[in-house]
């Protein structure tokens, strides 16, 4: 569990939140602005106090939640924000995603998705502080993981390809958590909507009904027999991860564009909204079954080596 600041001028939201935090174990902090987050945050570093993550609303008086976002990004890098979304935030949020935030989650979803997305966070974060000993050695590496469709087994192949990007520095906490969970998504959609055929529409009608039929899926043919391949290539000056399943695809050119404000909202575009925002370049092969991803090393960073690198033969799970 961890400690968790929600900045929220609303104070039925606010309280809608901490409720649901705090019976999922979490410590939580409630502020009303921006302003108050960022005067908060300045106290806690002088007593190492700062929080786990931010839960940030983004329409508020006096410092907004995308100035927060540039306030936190600028000063306390290493902390996570989620922004929570509502009718009429839309094109701030899109520019807060390109500005640094890790996460976003619609209003009308924080009852039945808020603990779960806020968990998700909370493991990445538990499994990068418990990964601090570095290869220093490494400055270039590519791996090919042939996985089924266990959720387990994927977050243990995207664990592994976080520790390289944290081994060579690739980026802040921040920017490393932000291409690790371009990564999970693309992986999520290629176990759920590829190799399982799970119907988006379903989770946002009934998300017991959904989980079901995946655990149901996944246990006979022909989708059991499905594999997801992970491909990754990660050297000074860029991150390339390419996904592929096994299901039938789907025609690329019928995706609605996530970075549209008015398909913000639709919560079973999220995963694709993350990918194309914190990635710098997305695309899929013909067929539909694959995404290939790339993000770009800053400028500053490319200072590795280029004549030594790491061959990871890669697995099967």
């Amino acid at each position: 569990m961890g400690d968790i600041l929600i900045v929220e001028d609303s104070a039925a939201c606010a309280t809608q939140m901490r409720v649901l935090l705090e019976q999922a174990g979490h410590a939580v902090n409630v502020v009303g602005s921006g302003r108050q987050a960022a005067d908060l945050l300045n106290d806690c570093l002088s007593n190492d106090r700062l929080p786990d993550l931010i839960i940030t609303d983004l329409i508020m008086p006096e410092m907004d939640g995308l100035e927060l976002v540039e306030h936190v990004r600028d000063h306390h890098a290493d902390i996570p924000i989620m922004l929570v979304t509502g009718q009429g935030s839309e094109q701030t949020a899109v520019q807060a995603l390109r500005s640094g935030a890790a996460s976003y989650l619609p209003k009308s979803e924080l009852a039945h998705s808020l603990t779960t997305a806020v968990s998700e966070i909370m493991e990445m974060i538990a499994a990068r502080q418990s990964r601090e000993a570095v290869m220093d050695a490494l400055v270039s590496a590519e791996s090919t993981f042939v996985i089924g469709n266990d959720h387990q087994i994927a977050g243990r192949v995207i664990a592994h390809l976080e520790e390289q990007l944290r081994a060579m520095k690739y980026s802040d906490a921040t920017g490393i958590l932000r291409i690790t969970m371009a990564l999970r998504e693309a992986v999520a959609n290629a176990i759920d909507h590829g190799n399982l055929e799970l119907d988006s529409a379903m989770r946002d009608d009934d998300g017991p009904g959904y989980s079901e039929l995946g655990r149901l899926r996944a246990a006979n043919a022909p989708w059991q027999d499905r594999r997801v391949t992970i491909r990754a290539r990660v050297t000074p000056h860029e991150v390339c991860y390419t996904v592929s399943d096994e299901g039938p695809g789907f025609d690329p050119s019928t995706l609605p564009d996530p970075l549209d404000p008015e398909n913000l909202l639709r919560a079973h575009g999220r995963g694709l909204m993350l990918i194309r925002s914190f990635m710098d370049e997305v695309t899929h092969n013909a067929a539909g079954n694959e995404i290939t991803m790339i993000k770009r090393r800053p400028a500053e960073l490319r200072t590795m080596p280029a004549d030594v690198s790491v061959q990871d033969a890669g697995g099967t799970a």
